[in-house]
């Protein structure tokens, strides 16, 4: 039996039901009743559903798949130094949620939910509607009105309800959450299937490292599904004595919103809301994330790191990607322009091992960066 708990007030639920938080108005997270086991694997499988003992679903539960995970793990040159990069915009809609959304829709369509809401800054509602599209399932899909017309095309060609709401990302998510009065909402930011794959990203990793652990991964952050699922994936395998620590983690932000590394900064255990300005990494542009607790204490239980990059320095490794053959949008960029950060600052050494997660396609921004590119695109 794979429970569903909430952090604040300890309720716990069996999962067999729709739900998609606890009672009390708070999140819930997935307890897991055995450790990562390799003689788990599904060795007749790649991706995603190759972990499948530890993504919470039940045996009987039908994969919605697209193929989603098993993304390159590749060395490349930056600034003197040879790195990895995690090439999971790779994945099937261009971009690392599908790892969540196959894990969340498949448990969806085993609740036999034939309609659901989501709102996202693009990426995740681009992949949330592909895999309702497979699924069979109606989705409703809220972005803000600024977000790139390839995310938005996306969304409509996989046959979701699209809706644009003006202003910021906030304002999407209060839309959405008044829709979710009549619809399930299956939000990729609340359900903790959707964080459970997010796992497979550091289980991937270390196999590709022959299990072992890189000393350092770094990752964009907006809501912090990604540092928060790479964290658990590390420490199931940490627990089971596969691999002998968890990595360093740095958590990276836009200096527009950045409301983690502020709460991280000043020691705090809570995260206060940011002020939504305007910003090149549409993706990371959330002000309010829900887990925001628990990304601290992973940041922090990992001797980890928050940091954040300007616009300015966003585009800049954004063109220096391209000349290394890797074409990703603004977002993902920002790990490169912290990698350079952090290097020069020391707190990343050159000679430890470093895995960058790019996250997402530059096919999805590419109306954002042909503007820039008219502008001179490393001026920012």
């Amino acid at each position: 039996m794979k429970w569903l708990v909430c952090p604040r007030c300890s309720s716990r639920f069996s999962g067999q039901s729709p739900r998609w938080r606890c009672d009390c108005g708070h999140y819930l997270l997935l307890e897991s009743d055995s450790l990562f086991r390799l003689e788990g694997l599904d060795i007749k499988k790649l991706g995603v559903w190759r972990y499948r003992e530890s993504l919470g679903v039940d045996e009987a539960t039908v994969p919605v798949t697209l193929g989603e995970g098993s993304t390159p793990l590749i060395p490349v040159n930056w600034e003197g130094r040879e790195v990895l990069v995690k090439l999971d915009y790779l994945c099937p809609t261009g971009s690392y949620k599908d790892r969540g959304s196959t894990v969340m829709l498949s448990k969806l369509k085993a609740w036999g939910l034939s309609q659901i809401v989501e709102d996202s800054s693009g990426n995740a509602g681009a992949s949330v509607a592909a895999y309702a599209a497979v699924a069979g399932i109606q989705a409703d899909i809220y972005i803000p009105e600024s977000t790139s017309s390839g995310k938005a095309l996306q969304i409509t060609l996989y046959g979701a309800h699209l809706v644009r709401v003006p202003g910021s990302r906030e304002d999407t998510s209060k839309a959405a959450w008044e829709a979710a009065k009549l619809t399930f909402y299956a939000s990729h930011n609340w359900s903790p299937y959707f964080l459970a794959g997010m796992k497979t990203t550091a289980y991937e990793i270390c196999e590709q490292l022959d299990w072992e652990s890189p000393d350092w991964v770094v990752a964009p952050v907006g809501g912090g599904s990604l540092l928060l699922g790479l964290f658990l994936g590390f420490k199931d395998l940490h627990q089971a004595g596969i691999i002998s620590r968890i990595p360093q983690l740095a958590a990276i932000q836009s200096d527009r919103c950045a409301p983690i590394v502020a709460a991280w900064k000043d020691g705090l255990d809570e995260v206060s809301p940011a002020i939504p300005r305007e910003m090149v990494a549409e993706g990371i542009a959330v002000t309010r994330p829900v887990r925001g607790r628990e990304v601290l204490e992973a940041i922090r239980a990992s001797d980890g790191r928050a940091a954040v990059v300007s616009d300015e320095e966003i585009w800049a490794a954004l063109e220096k990607l391209g000349r290394l053959g890797l074409y990703v949008e603004p977002t993902s960029a920002v790990v490169m322009a912290a990698l350079s950060n952090l290097g020069r600052q020391e707190v990343i050494c050159r000679d430890q091992r470093v895995v960058l997660v790019l996250t997402g396609s530059g096919l999805k921004a590419t109306d954002r960066i042909e503007a820039q590119w008219a502008r001179g695109l490393s001026k920012g």
